[in-house]
């Protein structure tokens, strides 16, 4: 009982910000992974930015690795990170042992970015979002009071099975340039999830293109995120007073994971109808036909008219 008491207080003030953190149903931390990770059903997950932490860092004893470009988009389209094929995602999350009964702890080393694709991927194809975990803190909180390892987990093979792709999740190109860009559809914000210095084009980064989509209004989803923990109910509602929550949006970043990020943000903030954009900036910044805006302003020059 001390030693719980003791772990507790130093979670506390380690790990506790200023402003009280919003904590999603979903949020488990180290102590509730603790005690249930010899669970049998239980399967966790690991998104490292670099993945080669996992075997020289070290990872939770018993996680699966998951690769965040190979493993979580199709590998041979154009761009890398279109979302993978429903049949492709299933054969990965049978390979991580994933069985329809399964519950999956999630977690990763950047501010909860990276698991959310997967966790969004994990909502497109149908599985039962109940039984899907997130390591609040992360692998920063875990590694404070508990022992790393550097043994690769081998699974045994799952048989999950997944349903087709929720339509009403994603959008593509011509979604955007149809209900945004040429018809600007009153009852759709357009937002951009990336630094701001790449809205305006000031950084030009994963993409021949600088600068935005034509109408899109500027949210940096990180922002949202501090020290591995999201931010305060507050401070999440402020940061994303510019979009209406009781409309349809269309979230896009550059490679997949921002967007993603902000979807989960905008789901928990009360977003009914948030879809993402299939291919992000890394497809649309990368056609040198498609339109762009440069600047502050989500449309200027000619599509300022």
């Amino acid at each position: 009982m001390k030693q719980i008491l003791i772990r507790t207080l130093l979670t506390l003030l380690l790990f506790t910000p200023l402003a009280s953190n919003a904590v999603p149903a979903f949020f488990v931390d180290a102590d509730w992974l603790s005690g249930h990770i010899d669970d049998p059903n239980l399967v966790v997950l690991e998104v490292r930015y670099h993945p080669h932490r996992y075997y020289t860092v070290g990872h939770i004893p018993g996680a699966v690795q998951v690769q965040r470009f190979k493993d979580l988009g199709d590998n041979f389209a154009n761009p890398l990170m279109r979302f993978p094929s429903r049949e492709a995602f299933q054969k990965t999350l049978r390979s991580w042992g994933v069985n329809d009964d399964s519950t999956l702890v999630l977690y990763d080393d950047s501010n909860t970015a990276l698991l959310s694709r997967l966790y969004y991927l994990l909502e497109l194809y149908g599985f039962n979002m109940d039984q899907v975990k997130v390591l609040d803190g992360g692998a920063v909180e875990w590694s404070a009071f508990e022992d790393m390892s550097k043994e690769p987990a081998t699974p045994k093979s799952g048989h999950v099975t997944l349903k087709p792709a929720n339509k009403n999740m994603y959008i593509e190109w011509t979604d955007v340039y149809d209900d945004v860009v040429s018809r600007r559809d009153p009852g759709i914000v357009l937002l951009d999830a990336r630094p701001h210095d790449m809205y305006t084009g000031k950084v030009i980064k994963h993409a021949i293109m600088g600068g935005h989509i034509p109408g899109a209004i500027n949210v940096v989803s990180l922002d949202g995120t501090s020290a591995q923990h999201w931010r305060s109910d507050a401070e999440l509602r402020e940061l994303y007073k510019p979009v209406d929550l009781n409309k349809t949006i269309y979230v896009y970043c550059h490679d997949g994971f921002r967007m993603s990020l902000a979807y989960m943000h905008l789901k928990y903030l009360g977003a009914k109808d948030v879809r993402l954009y299939n291919g992000d900036w890394s497809h649309w910044g990368n056609r040198l036909t498609l339109p762009t805006v440069e600047g502050e302003k989500p449309y200027a020059g000619a599509y300022d008219l």
